[in-house]
């Protein structure tokens, strides 16, 4: 409960492109590696293994302000089409060796493929909500349709409704991103009103 209500606040802040969000999911993953571990979802225990690492990668990404709009919060931006095309291409290649490896040894998961998927598509997220594409929400939402079941199959009531939430914060944070890197790609007209 814990941990995905701190997951809850870090994806709000992730929202309003608030550097908090990354220590606030560095700490969720730290508590949900527990949970995940007491119910032996290796995908999930593996999942928070890499918000931790990409927790630790976006900060840092964030802190360095390399994409700052001008209000001085990050700027957003869609990817270009060959990002999109190394995400969906990395997530499909890892989904496929991931659910291998969990296949192979049953004992890291009771629910191999899903587990992978719900692994791979956070690693995706993750690394592009650092580099502040839109994108990254898409690719929480595809992590939803699957991860909402597997906590309600797993036993993990609680998580499985802090999702449905998560989803319906991802649909109003892609609609905000989406507006912003619109505006942000319109060319500023010189003596137009802000």
């Amino acid at each position: 409960m814990i941990g995905n209500t701190v997951g809850l606040i870090a994806l709000a802040l992730g929202w309003l492109r608030n550097i908090g969000t990354w220590p606030a999911q560095l700490l969720s993953g730290l508590v949900l590696v527990a949970a995940n571990l007491s119910v032996q979802q290796g995908g999930g225990v593996g999942k928070q293994l890499v918000v931790i690492v990409v927790a630790l990668y976006g900060w840092y990404a964030w802190t360095r302000g390399r994409q700052q709009a001008q209000d001085g919060t990050l700027a957003v931006r869609f990817a270009t089409w060959r990002e999109r095309a190394y995400l969906v291409g990395g997530a499909a290649i890892g989904t496929l060796a991931v659910g291998g490896l969990f296949t192979a040894y049953p004992s890291l998961s009771w629910s191999p493929w899903a587990d992978a998927y719900i692994f791979v598509g956070t690693l995706a997220a993750m690394y592009a909500q650092a580099r502040g594409m839109v994108e990254f929400w898409f690719a929480w939402l595809l992590v939803d349709l699957v991860g909402v079941p597997l906590n309600f199959r797993s036993g993990l009531a609680f998580s499985g409704l802090i999702y449905i939430v998560y989803g319906a914060l991802v649909l109003w944070g892609m609609r905000d991103w989406w507006l912003r890197s619109r505006k942000a790609g319109q060319p500023v007209l010189e003596g137009a009103p802000a």
